[in-house]
């Protein structure tokens, strides 16, 4: 289908900032490389000045509408003689329907047909009209309202470059009552309801843990709202329901004018054509650039599998203006992950599914094959050869870019079959949907009956993809399913509601000899269990930097996996202040190796691997990465087939050089890495000390070593160091090089001295560098800083650690400073590493040992410290007779004891809500164990039962203990009050 076109030249406010802010999306025209003959069109809007579609196409006459551009574009590619390149000059193209290109407009013989914006211009693609008119509907809400036309409808408004929030109305989970139909009103204030007009179009929304569904309104009568279908039985049917969600769900009502009262709202009457819009604060209509969609797609690339489109380019060109109808249909958006939604009547739901199935049941397994995909604004299926690079994607109702996606999100009706494709140094930002989405999920996807629908060599790489899913908060900045041969490498993600990069589909249950626990479900009465791999494979994830992920969502972090992907591998990137998780190893997953990423400030895990319910989650390789937050689970070394070693925790204020390299070399490269970026510094600094602990009156060499990243000199190199009120720093050795060639490195030392005394058992001690350059035209400050420690000796008990640990002691308080992986055995491991300080044989038959926990690092809210009875504190993973009472950071107190006698910790009572400082307290009569707690010292707490310990002693080490459950990670933990009676 060829594009009709309307006058228009000017292009909105809000497009040409993202533009103008440049430098993001990179050079707006990449270069061909070396010259070839090339036929060159020159197109401009419809209505620009000697624009006509009977002259030269050239850049004093161009051509008028891009429909003549493209026909002429087809005619001289199908000589074959030479490269065509259609120049587009400035100004919007304002769409009545999508540029639809196919096998007639590809490049023949090894040329290629590009079109790309002119050298300078900023051309617009737009589906969106321009709103101007505005009028005062009502001064007393402060809402205003333009004529828009009718015939058309849309979810999206776009005020100011900013997607606009449909009117809706917030409900408090005690407002309604969920149905199987829909749901009752609670709450009488709401009684209006049943008298709102074009009820039809009000939608339900249902913000869930990993799921946002959208279900539209069938009826309201009275207090009942019966809603449409099939969108409810879809939403409320499988895993996080809206009936049935894993976590505290927001519920909204939108789309009623009744519901506009929040600056920024607004409300569409499509049979009056008659648009409401109210302000934010300051916002003036008359100078607002507002624009409204009309199209659900701009462009379509695609052919058939023996014919498909090949050879084309789009380059520096801005895609934008678009809605996506769906979710109001009676469909609704029945979201199941990452924009994939059930649709239609599904035959294997139970009529009782809205009890039987709220948490998934067999029937609901039946619809997985047949989910669908959300239809994206720019489509590619079908294609091979086909480049995008240096475009814009912004204000769009949907996905910017799909790439071999299943057929049922097509415009052609022709999916996936998408070879050598790339999307390189481009902009997405502040759609309602996610960035980009490559590859399918229907079974043709995972196991193609035609070779030819397979997806492979895809290069997704210097994009910006940011801010954006600002509607459909389930959807990732970059989402690939089922791809062969797949690169994400050099982008720059961030400020997302769910993950950043995710990466398969299917939960597992597609790979060779299928999920045991799929078969438990029943899936496989829907489908057979595949003896062959799936299309997934050789995926490469290196040099990307996801920051500030997972803000809205939950179950998810910067890069998500799902299913096993052979030869893949996930490197160097830098993964920063995640709401969640780092990586996110789900169900299923396998054969994907990590090095050498930096996660700093998870909120959560740096890794986790969901291995739970006969998930074959495995085979995965973590060596070498670095993480300010140590915590790691389902990941042992050895267990599953994976190797995780040479991981390291490091704190955000002094990272190593080696991770500082991988934060400066993540991101866009070459022309589109941006300006200069304070928190990627072209020089790293980490600051030493040798030793780090060291005895009251004890002193330490402290050194920062200071490299050079880039390639470029760095000057005024100026190190400087602050230690804390009684602690002394006298510099030693050479000073400093001022100037530090690419590449090269320097060093500043200072002699650091603890002081000769302290009440406490340990004295910690934040000491600071500073270290000042310039480099790249910027000038930097770096701040780097550690802690040293400084202990009293231990004297009047021992001390032993299963891991390297230290001890500490003043006046009554004891110190214990550890790590440790824990001290527990179960199906995931046997585990026995710890720090103690204890009496040796100090328990006999009839024995209370008592001590208070004062404080505790928050290493894992699993770490432990409190009182231990065990035959030989030495003999670790051996000794039996071994109980512990503990407090933990975020799980109450743990009474743990050894029920076998193997020497393990493997039976356990406990009591949530205590934390330190608390009383603990362990007594033995005979060989029996009793565990206690208290907030007072005064008032104890059993927990649990009275315990026979197997192989007890007649005497027993008596003491302190701790671990940091954070293998590698080292905490302190203080105690007070040590008494064995």
């Amino acid at each position: 289908m060829s594009p009709s076109l309307v006058p228009s030249r000017r292009t909105s406010a809000a497009v040409a900032a993202v533009l103008v802010a440049g430098a993001l999306a990179g050079p707006l025209a990449t270069p061909a490389g070396a010259a070839r003959p090339s036929q060159t069109i020159v197109v401009a809007p419809t209505g620009a000045k000697n624009a006509t579609d009977m002259g030269p196409a050239s850049a004093g006459r161009p051509l008028a509408t891009l429909a003549e551009a493209q026909r002429r574009a087809r005619e001289a590619a199908a000589r074959g003689e030479r490269d065509v390149t259609v120049h587009l000059l400035d100004g919007t193209y304002r769409l009545t329907a999508p540029l639809r290109f196919d096998a007639a407009d590809s490049g023949r013989d090894g040329h290629v047909v590009t079109w790309r914006a002119a050298r300078g211009a900023k051309p617009v693609l737009s589906g969106a009209r321009p709103v101007t008119g505005w009028q005062l509907d009502d001064a007393g809400t402060g809402v205003y309202r333009a004529q828009v036309g009718t015939g058309f409808d849309s979810r999206q408004l776009y005020v100011d470059g900013v997607l606009a929030q449909r009117a809706r109305l917030p409900l408090a989970r005690t407002d309604i009552t969920l149905t199987a139909t829909g749901f009752t009103v609670n709450n009488p204030q709401l009684s209006y309801l049943a008298t709102l007009p074009d009820q039809q179009r009000i939608d339900f929304q249902a913000m869930l843990s990993f799921t946002n569904r959208f279900a539209p309104v069938q009826s309201i009568s009275g207090s009942t709202v019966v809603m449409q279908q099939p969108a409810w039985d879809n939403n409320t049917y499988g895993y996080d329901t809206i009936q049935s969600p894993l976590r505290t769900p927001t519920f909204y009502l939108l789309n009623s004018k009744r519901f506009l009262d929040e600056p920024g709202e607004w409300y569409l009457d499509n049979t009056a054509g008659t648009l409401y819009y109210k302000p934010l604060p300051g916002q003036d209509l008359a100078r607002a650039h507002v624009e409204l969609p009309r199209l659900e797609s701009l462009v379509q690339v695609g052919g058939s599998y023996d014919a498909p489109a090949r050879n084309l380019r789009f380059e520096g060109l801005t895609f934008t203006g678009t809605t996506w109808l769906h979710p109001s249909t009676s469909d609704g958006y029945a979201n199941q992950q990452t924009g994939v939604f059930i649709s239609g009547v599904q035959p294997d739901r139970p009529a009782d599914a809205f009890t039987s199935c709220d948490f998934g049941c067999r029937g609901f397994e039946g619809s997985r094959n047949n989910w669908a995909q959300t239809a994206a604004a720019v489509q590619v299926s079908a294609a091979e050869g086909v480049h995008f690079a240096g475009n814009t994607f912004v204000n769009l109702g949907s996905v910017g870019i799909g790439i071999g996606n299943d057929a049922n999100a097509t415009a052609s009706g022709v999916g996936l079959g998408a070879h050598d494709v790339s999307v390189v140094g481009s902009t997405f930002t502040a759609s309602a949907g996610g960035g980009i989405v490559v590859g399918g999920v229907r079974p043709d996807a995972h196991h193609p009956s035609d070779p030819r629908a397979t997806n492979r060599d895809i290069l997704i790489g210097n994009n910006r993809v940011y801010s954006t899913s600002r509607e459909y908060l389930d959807q990732d900045a970059i989402f690939a399913s089922y791809v062969t041969r797949l690169t994400i490498e050099h982008n720059y993600v961030s400020d997302m509601p769910y993950t950043g990069i995710g990466l398969g589909y299917g939960w597992g249950a597609n790979d060779p000899g299928g999920s045991p626990e799929y078969l438990n479900r029943g899936l496989y009465d829907f489908q057979p269990i595949y003896d062959t791999p799936t299309t997934l494979s050789d995926v490469r994830v290196v040099g990307n930097i996801v920051r500030n992920v997972v803000q809205t969502m939950f179950d998810a972090g910067c890069i998500y996996t799902l299913s096993a992907m052979p030869r893949s591998t996930i490197d160097e990137n830098l993964c920063e202040n995640s709401g969640q998780l780092g990586l996110y190893f789900d169900e299923g997953s396998r054969y994907l190796s990590a090095s050498r990423n930096v996660f700093l400030n998870t909120a959560g895990q740096w890794a986790h691997a969901n291995n739970q319910n006969g998930n074959r989650t495995g085979d995965l390789t973590l060596i070498g990465n670095w993480a300010t937050n140590g915590a790691i689970t389902g990941l042992v070394n050895g267990s599953r087939g994976n190797v995780v070693r040479d991981n390291v925790t490091i704190t955000a204020g002094n990272i190593p050089i080696e991770a500082s390299r991988v934060v400066y070399q993540a991101g866009p490269t070459g022309p589109y890495r941006g300006p200069a970026d304070e928190r990627r510094p072209p020089v790293g600094a980490v600051l030493t000390a040798d030793p780090a602990s060291v005895s009251a009156g004890g002193a330490t060499t402290v050194t920062l070593t200071v490299e050079n990243l880039g390639d470029r000199p760095a000057t005024g190199v100026r190190p400087s160091i602050v230690v804390p009120e009684g602690w002394r720093a006298v510099p030693t050795g050479r000073p400093a090089r001022p100037t530090l060639p690419g590449g090269a490195s320097t060093t500043a030392s200072w002699r650091v001295t603890a002081p000769a005394s302290f009440p406490a058992p340990v004295s910690r001690a934040a000491v600071t560098a500073a270290v000042g350059f310039r480099a790249e035209h910027t000038s930097y400050a770096l701040n780097r800083s550690l802690t040293l420690t400084a202990l009293n000796p231990l004297t009047s008990l021992k001390g032993h650690g299963s891991v390297p640990s230290q001890f500490a002691e003043a006046d009554s308080g004891y110190a214990i400073l550890t790590s440790g992986a824990d001290i527990w055995q179960d199906s995931g491991g046997s585990f026995d590493e710890y720090g103690a300080i204890y009496a040796d044989d100090a328990a006999g038959a009839t024995t209370t040992v008592t001590a208070r926990v004062t404080a505790l690092d928050n290493t894992n809210s699993w770490a432990k410290a409190g009182v231990v009875l065990r035959n030989d504190l030495t003999g670790s993973g051996s000794s039996p007779g071994y109980a512990v009472l503990v407090v933990t950071p975020g799980n109450g107190v743990a009474f743990q004891w050894d029920a076998d006698g193997n020497g393990y910790l493997d039976s356990f009572s406990g009591a949530g809500g205590v934390r330190a400082p608390a009383w603990v307290r362990l007594v033995r009569s005979g060989d029996t164990v009793s565990g206690y707690y208290s907030t007072n010292g005064t008032d104890w707490t059993r927990v649990g039962q009275t315990v026979t310990l197997p192989g007890i002693a007649a005497t027993q080490d008596a003491g302190l203990i701790a671990t940091s459950h954070a293998s590698g990670v080292t905490g302190q933990y203080s105690f007070s009050d040590f008494q064995v009676s």
